[in-house]
């Protein structure tokens, strides 16, 4: 029997590792469930070499709970340790083992899934026991090892009678972590973490029903019998080739990651790439709505299989980070906990590959079935339109496909959108202006009079437009957007219109005098006076689009952050048809009090229109039109 102490260099580690080695304590499962996966790995690679000779068999890992006792196994049917290798590997604190071999065995090692990456993965052990056990046999014919260390610099080596090959870790769980001897947190935890292991995990046993004998009678009950409960998925879609997947194999898979999740996805991406950087994954597209407060961080990011973290800011986009679905690659650098990334240049190209990619992908959908694509369009435009704002890259190959749908159900790429414009516009060489639309109901009215003079209105609603409009603005050369509410309207139903104002002059000033007269001068209404056509509206209210644009994007984090403009205020146009019929009525009536009536229920309804009567001047318009109607 040898004992002696481990080469650490501060008396205190193990305080330090049990409080501060990793943010979650949890962790250790999946670090000692990683060590076996890899000491399993190892023995596959040297068997297929030739180097070890022995049979590799059906290896796989089992944890094992034992409550009374206090304690918790995990045991692997891996490559095991001798004497002299736990030494090496153990007493050394930070020694890594996964690194030597790979190091040794380079040529074909790195394609063997190996995970390990630190040397301290063991001692997280210690952050939940207060003493732990390690029984190991090598597959080299020497004896097995029993190392025992209470969480001083202190152990103990000796020999042991294990006769099968491979390492059992024992834990003898602390008082504040008996937690860990809970059935039901264990298996959340290798639930969490090693869904996706590629060895098989056995936790427990679990009854299973069997076909009934023949002739057993309808109400005798199915025979059962108990059978091991492998926790894992070995072999998960997305380390297969995507030749090798059918379409029902993907939707499996994402029942799979999300068990809770009833919709279907729209569509999936199978990313698999192995220079300049290794990466593996499925990223899915779900059917997302207008809430940028959705939930993120669904994308799960992998590490030779083993869960590191559903944050993957900085891996993948942030516009992407709406999407679900798994990534996994060797090539993006952890620290020691593997929960934080660290920006490097593998990341950044990591990144920029899955935007392309997808940008690709949508693309293809959309060359392909472009039908499919649109019907699909308002479940996915708000990652693409966050995608054309955020990342230059993806917005030059996103404005091929992104779609520009009209209040009537039409669809249009921003080319062909300039092509229609440019065909309804009389002059070709003006800006070109876009009208739309952010709301068909509220807005119909607007909507309605745009189209009689034969304008096409988009319906752009999502929470970001003023921002994507902006950019488009600034890209595109000689377009401009507007709002079917917004002034730019009156600029374009003049020059179709061409109308001649039945009021003269004199008429329009007494008209304005009599508006102002009873319009209150702190509503932030700007009075102009022009012909249209008689069956227009007698009052329009519009709003300067520049100011009606500041406001919309302050709302979504731009306006106020951007420009220090604060709260903007309130600024309308109250354009006043000189042709209507109701207008010359206003103009000629005899009384105030009648004439003020008029005004009031006129801007009222074109307040209305414009969403913007509410509260106590919304009652009493309804009151005042109950009593015009007695």
């Amino acid at each position: 029997m040898a004992t002696g102490k481990i080469n650490v260099s501060v008396e205190n580690i193990f305080p330090l590792i049990k409080k501060f080695l990793y943010s979650d304590h949890e962790i250790f499962l999946r670090e000692l469930i990683s060590n076996g996966t890899d000491a399993t790995l190892k023995l596959k690679h040297l068997t297929s070499i030739g180097e070890a000779k022995v049979e590799y068999g059906n290896p796989r890992l089992e944890v094992k709970i034992d409550k009374e006792g206090k304690k918790l196994h995990v045991i692997d049917q891996g490559i095991g340790m001798t004497a002299d290798e736990v030494k090496k590997y153990i007493n050394e604190l930070a020694f890594s083992g996964a690194e030597e071999f790979l190091n040794k065995y380079d040529d074909g090692a790195k394609d063997s899934g190996i995970i390990g990456h630190f040397g301290l993965g063991f001692y997280s052990a210690f952050m939940v026991a207060e003493k732990v056990e390690i029984i190991t046999k090598s597959y080299k014919d020497e004896p097995a090892a029993h190392w025992t260390c209470d969480g001083s610099p202190n152990f103990t080596l000796k020999k042991s009678d294990k006769k099968d090959r491979g390492t059992e870790i024992i834990l003898h769980i602390a008082e504040d972590s008996m937690e860990f001897l809970e059935e039901t947190r264990i298996s959340g935890l290798l639930s969490k973490y090693n869904k996706f292991m590629p060895i098989p995990i056995k936790f427990g046993t679990k009854t299973e029903t069997l076909p009934k004998p023949e002739g057993a009678k309808e109400e005798e009950p199915a025979p059962t019998k108990e059978v091991d409960n492998i926790i894992n998925n070995p072999n998960p879609a997305w380390t297969k080739q995507p030749a090798d997947l059918k379409e029902e194999d993907y939707k499996g898979f994402y029942r799979e990651l999300y068990p809770m999740q009833f919709e279907e996805p729209l569509f999936n991406i199978h990313l698999n790439v192995d220079y300049p950087f290794n990466l593996t994954g499925i990223l899915y597209f779900p059917k997302l709505t207008n809430d940028l407060n959705i939930q993120k961080d669904r994308i799960q990011l992998y590490q030779n299989q083993v869960f590191v973290t559903d944050n993957v800011e900085g891996i993948v986009p942030e516009f992407l980070t709406m999407l679900r679905g798994v990534i996994d690659s060797p090539d993006i650098p952890l620290n020691v906990s593997r929960s934080y990334l660290q920006a490097d240049g593998a990341v950044k190209k990591i990144s920029s590959y899955i935007s392309r990619k997808v940008a690709d992908k949508l693309s293809s959908l959309f060359k392909n079935n472009r039908e499919d694509f649109e019907a699909k369009w308002n479940d996915i435009k708000i990652v693409i339109e966050y995608g054309m704002l955020s990342d230059d890259k993806f917005y030059e190959k996103a404005d091929k496909f992104a779609l520009y749908p009209t209040v009537d159900g039409n669809y249009f790429t921003f080319e062909e959108l300039q092509e229609k414009i440019k065909d309804n516009q009389t002059d070709k060489d003006e800006k070109l202006v876009v009208l739309y639309a952010s709301d068909k109901e509220a807005q119909h009215s607007y909507i309605e009079a745009a189209k009689a003079k034969g304008f096409e209105v988009l319906l752009l609603d999502s929470p970001i437009i003023s921002h994507l409009m902006q950019k488009l603005e600034t890209s595109k050369e000689k377009i401009s957007f507007a709002r079917v509410d917004a002034d730019h309207l009156d600029n374009l139903i003049k020059k179709e219109d061409s109308q001649i104002s039945k009021l003269s002059d004199e008429e329009k000033e007494k008209l304005k005098t009599n508006l102002e007269e009873v319009i209150p001068t702190d509503r932030g209404y700007t009075i102009q006076m022009e012909a249209m056509d008689s069956a227009a509206s007698p009052f329009i209210i519009t709003e300067p689009e520049f100011m009606r644009r500041m406001k919309e994007m302050q709302q979504t984090g731009g306006g106020g952050g951007m420009f220090g403009m604060g709260g903007m205020p309130e600024m309308y146009n109250l354009i006043v048809n000189t042709n209507h019929e109701l207008v010359g009525e206003i103009l000629n009536t005899k009384t105030a009090k009648k004439r003020e009536r008029l005004i009031n229920q006129s801007l009222d309804l074109a307040r209305l229109s414009k969403g913007l009567l509410k509260g106590k001047e919304l009652t009493d318009f309804i009151n005042r039109s109950y009593e015009m109607i007695k």
